[in-house]
């Protein structure tokens, strides 16, 4: 039964294709856009097309930016020696909320995953290859416990040690299958302190 029309449909259907985002949750949205000033839904429209237009990879450490190198890269009060290595630009948010870590990270967009077809010639493992070959004290693995995060921080810490860089991994404070957006920070400093090297 088509109660609103076509618009607000189409409106509701797109909105409800975002991830974690329902029906109902999409209808409330709907409403509040239909409802704002035309103004604000402009902007609104127009940031997320910016930043699909300007949005990039940093050349450094594959986070997203609208820069050629991400601020945390450009940073020269950052210890450019020590590396993180997470999954996605939002476990480098998780961990720059907690203020204590003041390296530079990279990031893999992705783990290695064969059962998707995602081996290690799809994530950013080429680009750390390359950084690898600087001044690099220590690298940092901060992969989710997943079954898919263990094993790309195994063939990381396979491919790093041959070139004698300091390897750890964060520590057990993360549980098993948790993601480190949602984690505390508290959890997340702990697991930093706690490392071990690999």
């Amino acid at each position: 039964m088509d109660i609103y029309g076509g618009e607000v449909n189409r409106l509701i259907e797109e909105l409800s294709s975002l991830p974690g985002i329902g029906t109902r949750t999409a209808q409330r949205l709907a409403f509040y856009i239909i409802g704002m000033p035309e103004d604000r839904a402009a902007a609104l429209a127009n940031s997320i097309l910016d930043a699909k237009k300007n949005i990039r990879y940093c050349k450094t450490c594959c986070t997203i930016t609208d820069r050629e190198e991400c601020p945390i890269c450009s940073s020269p009060t950052r210890n450019h020696k020590v590396i993180m290595v997470v999954e996605s630009p939002r476990d480098l948010a998780a961990y720059e909320r907690i203020g204590k870590y003041d390296g530079v990270y990279h990031v893999l967009n992705g783990v290695i995953n064969p059962s998707q077809g995602v081996g290690p010639a799809e994530i950013k493992l080429k680009e750390l290859m390359v950084r690898l070959r600087e001044d690099v004290d220590e690298l940092i693995i901060a992969t989710n416990s997943s079954v898919e995060g263990e094993a790309t921080a195994m063939y990381i810490s396979k491919m790093v040690k041959p070139a004698g860089i300091k390897v750890s991994r964060i520590a057990s404070g993360v549980p098993v299958g948790g993601d480190l957006e949602c984690i505390d920070e508290v959890t997340l400093l702990r697991a930093l302190d706690g490392r071990v090297m690999l």
